[in-house]
C-alpha cells in the first residue's frame, strides 16, 4: 500500500457535474493512480472472500475511462445495519493491513449515509440495514474509495455541483421521486441541479442519460426493482406501465425524467471526502482519474472525474485567494469558533462528543472546565469549523450534549502548510504529519498517535516505547523539497 508524500497540500476535486455513484468514484480514484490490488488487500482484511474488484477499460460518450465492477463472491450475504458496520470496522483498528485513516474516512461515509437513510424511513440510524448485496456493494465502494483516497495522499478534497437527476424511480415501497429521499437529505447544504447542465442535443429519448448503476441495492430500504436488459433506455430501477413517453412506456401517473444521476452511496462519498463546494479551486494538477457508470449515452459522457495536485503556495507573487482549507504557509485563515456551556452530561460521554464533531467535519474540538452561576461545576464544549459547517456542526454539537443553544464567532487563524507521509517502525506502518514555516523549511515531523497505539499493540510493547521509535523514523526523514 505506497502513499504519495506530497511535498505542499494535496487537494483533490471530485466532478460530479453528470452525476456520483460509489464505483465511478472508486473507478476514478484508482485511474487516478491508487493501487487496485492494495485497495483489494484492505477488503479482503475486513471482509474475507465476499467480493472481488475487476477492473476494465471503456468508452463513456466517446471518453475513455476505467470501470470497476464488484462481483460477490457468496451466495448468501448476510444483512448488515450500520451498528455492525461501525462495529467491523472499529474491530480491525490495531490491524496492520488495514490503515486508521481508511478506517476514520469510512466511519465518516457510512455515518452520513446511516444517518440519511434512518432519517428517511423513521428508524435509528444503528437500525438501518444495507440489504442483502447491497450491504457487500456498499462496503466495497465505500472501503475502496477511502483506501484509494488514503493512497493518493490527499489532504483536503473539493466537489462541484451534483447533478442528482430528475423524474421517478419504482422502488420497494413504491414510486419516489429524483432525487431520492436518501440523496436529498445528504445533499443537504451542497448545490445540486436537477436537469442537464447543458441543453440537450437533438431529441434523445428523455430516459438515455441514466447511470444504470451496477449496484441495484444502492437505497438500503428503498430496493429499486430491476428491469429486463430490454428496458435500458429507462432508469436503472423502473418498470414499464400503461403510458408511453419517448417510445419507452413509464408507469402510470409517474412523471417522466432523465433518471437517477447520484446514488446515496456516491453522495455520501463526496459529502464525506470533500470539504467545500463550487469551482474547482485553485490546482497545480498531477494526476486526473476518470471512473465511469454502466450506461453509455452518445454525447454525454457517464463519467465522474477526479483532479489531484498539489495547492499552490498562496504567499508567491501573483497567487490566487486561498481555497479549500487554506493551510497555506503562515498566512490567515477565517473559521468559525463553535461553544457551548454544559452542566449536566455524563462525563463519560464526552470523549465520543469530541470524537463525533472531529468525524462530521470539525476543524477541531476541546473541552474547558468552567464554574457556571451558584457553583455549578460544567464544561464548555468548542467546536473549529470552516464558514457553511456550523449549521451542521451545532446540530450535531446540540444533539449530542442536550444544549439547547451555541454560540458562535468568528476567528482568525494563522496556520502552516502540513502534510502527510509515512515510516515504517518493524514492519508497522505509522503517518507522519508534517509541519513547515513561511519558508517552506520543515519545522516539525509529528507521528499520528492512533497509528503508534496500532502499532504497540500489534508488537506488544509500550506506547511510549513506540513513540520514542516512530519519532526516531520520522526525525530521519528525508524533504523531498530540499
Amino acid at each position: 500500500m505506497e502513499s504519495f508524500s506530497p511535498s505542499s497540500s494535496r487537494l483533490a476535486y471530485i466532478d460530479a457535474t453528470a452525476g456520483i455513484a460509489g464505483d465511478m468514484l472508486l473507478a476514478a480514484l484508482i485511474d487516478a493512480g491508487a493501487d487496485l490490488d492494495g485497495v483489494q488487500r484492505v477488503l479482503d482484511a475486513l471482509a474475507p472472500g465476499s467480493v472481488r474488484f475487476v477492473r476494465s477499460a471503456v468508452d463513456r460518450g466517446g471518453q475513455r475511462a476505467v470501470k470497476i465492477d464488484v462481483e460477490v463472491l457468496v451466495e448468501d450475504p448476510p444483512h448488515r445495519t450500520w451498528a455492525s458496520i461501525r462495529e467491523l470496522l472499529e474491530r480491525s483498528r490495531g490491524d496492520a493491513s488495514v490503515p486508521e485513516r481508511t478506517i476514520d474516512l469510512a466511519l465518516t461515509v457510512f455515518g452520513r449515509l446511516a444517518e440519511a437513510e434512518g432519517a428517511t424511513h423513521g428508524v435509528p440510524a444503528d437500525e438501518v440495514h444495507f440489504h442483502e448485496v447491497g450491504a457487500l456493494d456498499s462496503l466495497a465502494d465505500v472501503i475502496g474509495a477511502c483506501e484509494a483516497w488514503r493512497q493518493l495522499g490527499i489532504t483536503e478534497g473539493a466537489g462541484s455541483v451534483i447533478a442528482v437527476g430528475s423524474g421517478r424511480i419504482r422502488a420497494a415501497h413504491g414510486d419516489i421521486p429524483v432525487p431520492v429521499p436518501a440523496v436529498a437529505r445528504l445533499a443537504l447544504g451542497w448545490p445540486t441541479v436537477a436537469g442537464e447542465l447543458l441543453p440537450p442535443r437533438g431529441h434523445a429519448p428523455a430516459h438515455s442519460h441514466d447511470h444504470g448503476h451496477s449496484h441495484p441495492h444502492d437505497h438500503s430500504h428503498d430496493h429499486p426493482v430491476e428491469v429486463p436488459d430490454s428496458d435500458a433506455a429507462l432508469p436503472a430501477h423502473a418498470q414499464g406501465g400503461p403510458h408511453e413517453h419517448g417510445g419507452r412506456r413509464v408507469p402510470a401517473g409517474v412523471a417522466p425524467g432523465i433518471g437517477e444521476l447520484a446514488t446515496p452511496t456516491g453522495v455520501a462519498l463526496l459529502r464525506g471526502l470533500a470539504s467545500t463546494a463550487g469551482p474547482q479551486p485553485s490546482l497545480v494538477t498531477e494526476a486526473l482519474g476518470v471512473g465511469a457508470g454502466t450506461k453509455d449515452t452518445p454525447g454525454r459522457p457517464n463519467v465522474v472525474r477526479v483532479l489531484v495536485g498539489r495547492v499552490p503556495d498562496r504567499t508567491a507573487p501573483g497567487a490566487g485567494p486561498a481555497s479549500g482549507n487554506g493551510d497555506a504557509h503562515d498566512t490567515p485563515a477565517a473559521a468559525l469558533q463553535l461553544e457551548a456551556n454544559v452542566d449536566d452530561l455524563d462525563p463519560r460521554l464526552w470523549p465520543g462528543v469530541v470524537d463525533e464533531l472531529l468525524e462530521s467535519g470539525a476543524l477541531d474540538a476541546w473541552l474547558t472546565p468552567i464554574i457556571m452561576k451558584r457553583g455549578r461545576p460544567a464544561v464548555t464544549i468548542h467546536a473549529l469549523v470552516r464558514e457553511g459547517d456550523e449549521v451542521e456542526v451545532s446540530a450535531l454539537l446540540m444533539d449530542r450534549t442536550g444544549t439547547l443553544g451555541v454560540r458562535m464567532h468568528r476567528v482568525d487563524r494563522l496556520i502552516r502548510t502540513r502534510e502527510f507521509t509515512e515510516v515504517e517502525v518493524q514492519g508497522q506502518r505509522i503517518s507522519v504529519k508534517i509541519a513547515r514555516d513561511a519558508e517552506g523549511s520543515v519545522v516539525r515531523r509529528e507521528p499520528e498517535f492512533r497509528d503508534v497505539i496500532a502499532a504497540a499493540r500489534v508488537l506488544g510493547v509500550s506506547e511510549r516505547a513506540m513513540l520514542d521509535l516512530a519519532k526516531e523514523s520520522a526525525a530521519g526523514l528525508t524533504d523531498p523539497s530540499s
